[in-house]
Order: C-alpha cells, then sequence, then structure tokens
C-alpha cells in the first residue's frame, strides 16, 4: 500500500514502459500483469467501454465490455433483515464481446504467452484515442509474419467502435485462418470454459458481485458473410440490448468466409492462401444499443443505422473526427509541467481516463471504475460529484451539466428513499446504477447522508463556474430543495442551551468510523447545502417571480421553509476542541484511542481485509480524509491556523486505504506548508493505477483519483479556489518544477494559468475576460493581453511530516490521556 517518495519513484518499469509525453507505450509482452494491463489500456467513451485484452487468446485476467448502466439487478440477502435496508442489488453486466479476433497461420493459433516474439509494442494514443500494437511473430514452422492491430471507441458516434486486423507474411506463404466474432462470456467463463482468473480471488468488497444464474436471455440473433447481430434481455433487470458487427475483409490473396451464428456465438471465419508481402486485412465496426425495455429487435434496427451510417464514410474520417474530437478536448483540459516527463506523461493519462469515463455517459452516471472493469459493481457513489465534476465543470462544463442531469432524474428514487427512512425531502443512494439505494451495509453505506451535500456543492459549484442559471432554476433548485429539506428534517436543535442545529446517527467519509453525532464533514457541507437551499430559492424569488411560483407549485414550497434552512445552516455545530485544539472528526471522536499506524504491519493492510468492522470503529483511524477533506471545499470557513491544527493531527492517523484520500491529503499539505508531502500525496494518486500502488488496478481505473489528480494540480500546485463564486489563486509550485500550465472556463472565459518559480501568467485564451484575485491582489485579465504577478516565493514552508500530535500525549478536554495502541490481530 506505500508509494515511493519523488526521487524512488520507479514503481513503473521505464525499460516496459518508457516515458512519452502523449503515449502509454509496452516494449515487452508479461502474461504476469494481464489485469492491471488490461486497465491501463482499456480505451472507453462513457457510453462503452472495452478492457485491453488482448485480441487472439484465452489469456486475460478478466474480458471485459461493459455499456454504462447496462445492469442486472439480483435480491440483496441479508443475514438478518430490518425494515429500510436496500433489498435489490444491481451490477454492470459484461456485455457481448465484439474484441475477439483470432489468427491462426498453418492453422497454428497466435498465442501471445508463448509465441516467439522478435519485435512487439502495444501503445494507446492519447492525442487520437486509438489503441495500437504492432508484433513481429515467428511462427513454429519458422514463418516471420507481421500483425498490426487497431482499437477505437469513438467520442464522436457515441455506440460506435472500430478496429482493425492487419495480417502480412513476409518471408514464406502460408494458409491464414481469421475469426472474427461477438462472443457473449456470459458467468466469466469463455468458449473454452476457462473461468476469468478475476473469479478466483478471495474476498474484497470493491469487486462486483458474481452472478448465480443466466444473465443475458437471448432474443435475435442473425448473420450474412458481412454482418453479426445478438440480442438479449436481461433477466431481472429486463434491460435489453444489441450488438451488431460489419466485418469488411481486404486482400489481394485467394480468400473465402464461413459464417456462424449461435445464440451466444456469432462468428466470420475468413480463410486465405497468403502469400509473402500481400497483406490481409480487416476491418471490424461495432455498434452497441441498449434500453430499459425498448424490444431488442428495436435495437438491433438502432444497430444497423449506425453501422449504415459508419459505413457511408471512409474510415480515414472516424480517425480524423476522433482526433479532431481529442484536439479540442486537450486544447481546453492540458496541464503541462515543465521539466517533469513521466509525471507529465501520468497527468495526461489519468485526464483521458476522465474523458473516457464521462464525454458520453449522458444520461448515466460516472462509475466508480469507469467503463474499464466490473470493481464496485459498475456503481455511481459520491466520488462524480467531489473529485470529477470539478475537473468537468472547469474544463467541459456540458459534461459536467450531464452528469448531474442524471441527479435531478434520480430525485424520485431519492424521494422514496427518504421516506422509507422516515425523513422528508430527498435523500441520494449511497451507491446506485439506476437511482435505487444498493449498498447492503448501511453503517458505512446508507448512513453517508453527505451525499445529498455533495450533490449540491457540485450543482452550485458548476452554476457559479459558467454561469448556467436556466439549469439552476429549472432543475437544479429542485436538488437543493429536496436536499436542504432533508437535513431540516434530519437534524434537531438541542434543548440544552447551545441553541445549536445537530445532526445525529450518520457517517462521514471516513468508513472506518461509522454511525456518529456531529460528524464535522457532514455538518459543514449541509451547512452549506442548507445556506445555498436558501440564497438560491430566495433569489429566484426575487429575479424571477414566474419560474419561482412552478417551483412553490410542483415543490410545494412554503414560504417559511428558506428562513429555517437558513437558520439551521448558520446556527450548525462544528466541533472544536478547545484543549487538543482541533476540530474532531465527531463528537465522540476523541474518546476513543489512537490505532497505532507506524506499527502496524503491511501485511496488515488495508485494514478492511483483515481486521472486523467493530474493531476498527473503536479507534481514531481514517480510511480516508474527512476533516481535511472538509477544509478543501469549505477552506473559506477555516482559519489557517485550524487549517494546520487539524491537518498534524489527522495526517498521522490516515491510512490511505482509500485511493480519494491523498488528493485531500496533497492538497491541503501544500497550503499549509508540507510542500514534499503534498508532492508525495499527489505521486500517490497520479501513479495509483499505472503503479499499481493499491494491489487492484485489474478490477478497472480509479475514476475519481484520475480526476482528483487535475484538482491536485489546479487547487493544490496551483493554488486555484473558488469559494462562494471568487476566483482566487495561492499557488504552491513544488520545488525541481521549472512550471505549472493548466486551463480552466470561468463564465465563458478560458484561462491560461501558469506558475512559474517567482511569478504566475494568466491569458484570457477566449471570451471576455475576468477578475480575479492573486494572494489578495485584484487582478482583471484581458483577452490576449497576459497578466503577470510576481510571487514571492511559494508559501510557508515545512519539512519532513507532521509530527505525531495525536500520539504525543494529548488529553481529552476530562483530562485523560490519549494513547496508541495496534490491536491484537
Amino acid at each position: 500500500m506505500s508509494f515511493k517518495t519523488p526521487d524512488e519513484e520507479r514503481t513503473v518499469d521505464r525499460q516496459r514502459f518508457p516515458a512519452e509525453p502523449w503515449r502509454l507505450v509496452e516494449t515487452r509482452y508479461s502474461d504476469e500483469d494481464l489485469g492491471t494491463t488490461e486497465t491501463l489500456f482499456a480505451v472507453g467513451n462513457g457510453y462503452l467501454g472495452m478492457r485491453g485484452n488482448v485480441e487472439e487468446g484465452r489469456e486475460s485476467f478478466a474480458h471485459g465490455t461493459f455499456v454504462n448502466g447496462f445492469h442486472e439487478t439480483w435480491p440483496i440477502r441479508h443475514a438478518e433483515e430490518a425494515y429500510g435496508f436496500a433489498k435489490v442489488g444491481q451490477t454492470i453486466v459484461n456485455v457481448p464481446d465484439t474484441k475477439v479476433i483470432r489468427l491462426y497461420v498453418d492453422d497454428e493459433p497466435l498465442l501471445l504467452p508463448v509465441a516467439d516474439l522478435l519485435e512487439y509494442e502495444r501503445s494507446l494514443d492519447l492525442r487520437d484515442g486509438m489503441l495500437r500494437r504492432d508484433l513481429l511473430w515467428r511462427t513454429p514452422s519458422g514463418k516471420l509474419v507481421r500483425v498490426r492491430s487497431d482499437r477505437m471507441v469513438s467520442f464522436v458516434e457515441r455506440h460506435l467502435a472500430v478496429m482493425t486486423f492487419e495480417v502480412t507474411l513476409l518471408d514464406a506463404a502460408a494458409p491464414v485462418a481469421i475469426s472474427s466474432q461477438i462472443l457473449n462470456r456470459q458467468d466469466g467463463e469463455d468458449e473454452y470454459h476457462v473461468s476469468s482468473a478475476a473469479l478466483g480471488e478471495g474476498f474484497d468488497p470493491r469487486k462486483a458481485e458474481d452472478f448465480r444464474g443466466r444473465v443475458l436471455q437471448p432474443r435475435a440473433q442473425w448473420g450474412d458473410d458481412e454482418r453479426l447481430v445478438l440480442g438479449y434481455r436481461c433477466t431481472n433487470s429486463g434491460m435489453t440490448l444489441a450488438v451488431a458487427a460489419d466485418d469488411r475483409f481486404e486482400t489481394e490473396n485467394e480468400w473465402t468466409v464461413r459464417t456462424q451464428v449461435e445464440e451466444d456465438l456469432a462468428k466470420h471465419v475468413f480463410r486465405v492462401q497468403a502469400e509473402p508481402g500481400r497483406p490481409v486485412r480487416l476491418t471490424k465496426t461495432v455498434a452497441y444499443h441498449t434500453s430499459r425495455g425498448v424490444p431488442p429487435r428495436e435495437l438491433v434496427d438502432r444497430c444497423r443505422r449506425t453501422l449504415d451510417r459508419a459505413a457511408d464514410g471512409a474510415l480515414a474520417e472516424r480517425y480524423a473526427d476522433q482526433r479532431a474530437w481529442l484536439d479540442d478536448f486537450w486544447e481546453r483540459s492540458d496541464v503541462e509541467i515543465g521539466g517533469q516527463e513521466e509525471i507529465q506523461q501520468a497527468v495526461r493519462w489519468n485526464l483521458f481516463q476522465v474523458a473516457q469515463a464521462t464525454a458520453r455517459s449522458e444520461g448515466s452516471g460516472v462509475p466508480a471504475k469507469g467503463l474499464t472493469g466490473s470493481g464496485y459493481g459498475g456503481h455511481y457513489f459520491w466520488d462524480t460529484e467531489i473529485y470529477v465534476l470539478p475537473f468537468l465543470t472547469y474544463t467541459s462544463p456540458r459534461f459536467a451539466r450531464n452528469a448531474l442531469r442524471v441527479r435531478y432524474h434520480m430525485l424520485d428514487a431519492a424521494r422514496r428513499r427518504a421516506r422509507e427512512l422516515s425523513q422528508r425531502g430527498a435523500l441520494f443512494p449511497w451507491r446506485t446504477i439506476n437511482g435505487e439505494e444498493a449498498s447492503a451495509y448501511y453503517a458505512a453505506g446508507t448512513a453517508q447522508y453527505h451525499i445529498d451535500a455533495d450533490v449540491s456543492y457540485a450543482l452550485l459549484q458548476y452554476a457559479r463556474a459558467t454561469g448556467d442559471t436556466d439549469f439552476l432554476h429549472r432543475e437544479g433548485v429542485d436538488i437543493l430543495v429536496e436536499t436542504a429539506r432533508l437535513w431540516a428534517d434530519l437534524g434537531f436543535w438541542r434543548a440544552n442551551g447551545d441553541h445549536l442545529f445537530h445532526i445525529h446517527g450518520v457517517t462521514g467519509p471516513d468508513e472506518y468510523t461509522t454511525v456518529v453525532n456531529d460528524n464535522l464533514f457532514t455538518n459543514v457541507m449541509a451547512r452549506f447545502n442548507l445556506r445555498a437551499a436558501a440564497h438560491v430559492v430566495g433569489a429566484l424569488r426575487r429575479e424571477d417571480p414566474e419560474e419561482y411560483e412552478h417551483l412553490v407549485k410542483r415543490l410545494g414550497l412554503e414560504p417559511s421553509e428558506p428562513m429555517e434552512w437558513a437558520r439551521a445552516g448558520n446556527r450548525m455545530a462544528i466541533p472544536f476542541e478547545e484543549g487538543v485544539g482541533i476540530h474532531p472528526q465527531d463528537s465522540h471522536f476523541l474518546e476513543r484511542e489512537i490505532w497505532d499506524l507506524a506499527r502496524t504491519p503491511r501485511d496488515r493492510r488495508p485494514l478492511l481485509l483483515h481486521y472486523h468492522p467493530l474493531v476498527i470503529y473503536r479507534f481514531q483511524v481514517l480510511k480516508q480524509a474527512d476533516v481535511v477533506a472538509a477544509m478543501v471545499l469549505q477552506g473559506h470557513l477555516f482559519t489557517p491556523e485550524q487549517k494546520l491544527a487539524n491537518f498534524e493531527y489527522y495526517d498521522p492517523l490516515t491510512t490511505g486505504d482509500s485511493t480519494l484520500s491523498g488528493v485531500a491529503q496533497s492538497i491541503i499539505a501544500a497550503e499549509v506548508g508540507y510542500h514534499r508531502l503534498a508532492l508525495e500525496y499527489f505521486l500517490s494518486s497520479v501513479y495509483v493505477d499505472l503503479a499499481n500502488l493499491h494491489g487492484n488496478a485489474a478490477d478497472g481505473v480509479h475514476v475519481a483519483s484520475a480526476g482528483g489528480t487535475w484538482a491536485v494540480l489546479v487547487s493544490g500546485f496551483g493554488g486555484m479556489r473558488d469559494h462562494d463564486g471568487d476566483l482566487t489563486f495561492d499557488p504552491r509550485l513544488p520545488r525541481g518544477w521549472e512550471s505549472l500550465t493548466y486551463r480552466l472556463t470561468w463564465k465563458g472565459t478560458r484561462l491560461r494559468v501558469t506558475v512559474l518559480p517567482g511569478s504566475i501568467e494568466l491569458v484570457a485564451e477566449t471570451g471576455g475576460g475576468v477578475t480575479v484575485a492573486v494572494r489578495g491582489e485584484e487582478v482583471t485579465v484581458r483577452p490576449g493581453v497576459p497578466a503577470r504577478v510576481p510571487l514571492d516565493g511559494q508559501g510557508p514552508v515545512r519539512h519532513g511530516r507532521p509530527g505525531r500530535r495525536a500520539l504525543a500525549g494529548n488529553r481529552r478536554a476530562d483530562g485523560t490521556l490519549i494513547t496508541a495502541i495496534v490491536p491484537h490481530s
């Protein structure tokens, strides 16, 4: 679970994966880390995703093709039932695989683990979204064969993917066979009945649940010598799917084709009498369409239309469109790091992963693993709003709007969930695909009410940054009202004279501390939610009375409600312990003893895989940042002294067992002066998948960590803050970095921000210009006129790590000493 310091960052094998600024390149094949490389070389567009499995062979960790939101449901069986427990689980389905293209030369299959490969290169190009492979194979009979393949999931055509497979004999003739397939890998087995390696591992709650019966019921099969079609209906969810593939075969050699169509397999087998120097080229164009209930035959027609349209244009046009789409993406999203070639590659790979997870996710959320694996069952979490949406809001606001509208369309389900928990308003699910709560463990799931405030925070952040009052007033305000209603109903005014508003029985982001009173993060974010709802409703009433009346009628809004929200928000209980000088994570947090992480064996990490939850819950120990995360999101409401004290107390208690944690810790570490530690936490985020730092990259990309990479660069090192609609900058450029350049869009103006050791420069690349503040100084940035502000250093500098402040004899308010131990294992 540990990560390397900046000087030791050789966790990536640079001989096998050389550092290039715009490509992830693999120069040597290995089957020892198939799961990780299948994730790293996945391609997708937010609707359709394909793992980086090799085309030809059985060798894989987990074959995977996924469509966002396409899922099966199953009954959750609790050991002991109770009212309101989630009843129906949801798991993303591994849809029929069109990546399969098998090659035989002299009837010998190309199987990479045993093949004699004289040359090998696989690359994912971040500029054109193409996965390419080029290899030279010496067959068992000694013949030399060049094999080149490409794979692209289109950002432009949402339902379309294109693959090419080219074979050239170099020195001798031979019979060649290419089998192009659509294969339903249902139940985790391939056509050889070889189980996926991913299914053979032990307990890990981060993985998807296994299905116990047939998932995809065949409803359509058809094929001719050019096109193959399969259609299915999910057994329980009733969702439907159709997939179709066109195979265009080109060669000057003599060839024949045989077509085979069954319920779970459709394939073309091309047989060629290949001569040396005469390439054999297959172009495979595939389309996927899904629905919540449209008959598969209708989806088959949609696939046909998609493929017919694709056939009308040249393949080069598809590639050019993809490149143009990505050129536009990088023009507004790229982050450039001077003098750091390896980190530069890693940053761009992470940002590309966010694009692959979100770009065409219209109508669906953003799965925690994107569409690169089945980890977490394809569920959507708060990760989207807090770690992914900031990147989208400031660089691709249309994508952010789409994601927020998904939450709007989940409101009815959230209202039902709130009623189940005896609350007014709406309670968004902790984890979901279809809007219903799918978390079977309520203590670390449903109890995380902060999801309501997280959604509201992302909504307001988007509205402020873009000025999109249309969305805010027509749909977004409904989210604010219903979430504010929940907080107003959930909390209470304590009758002991403190006149504060308290929230009890919730779980914060730290899932190692559950069902507590006055969780700091929850209260801070609920305060924001309540105040924001009151403010937006008040502004709507003043500025657009007609829309306000629609709101009142639509939601039954009482005039007294916004005043109640504002009062509760303004009097929210925010725990603070004078004796220790910190904000306790909850009202009883300091009553617990400390888990001594420094003396905990590394083979007992992460804790959730080695200790019963009740053991963990009894200690001061964090899975991920909680108070520190609150200081990132609402930093203007904490003093610099409080930020430093809180960070120094909680940092030694934070395990980093969640990949989300390093983002918040890095941002605050940079702000309070722990520059080297901030860089270490940043590296733990940017390399979490590329170096498989948490040992589970095989299950898919950590999309939230990828999005958080941008947040660290822009808010941590770049010093950008957006609190209450004011855009400010206070940079912390890491030592050894020549420069940091990033873009962000603010109310229609795209700013290019460049941080240098001695200055910050802002340029309005598009739009009419903006006024910002740099370390308290107001700066007006006009189009085409660089505004440069000198910097006196990079803020305070503190060396090493925070002292073990929490372990150094602190006493509680009652005078008792806080001690540190390691539980018996």
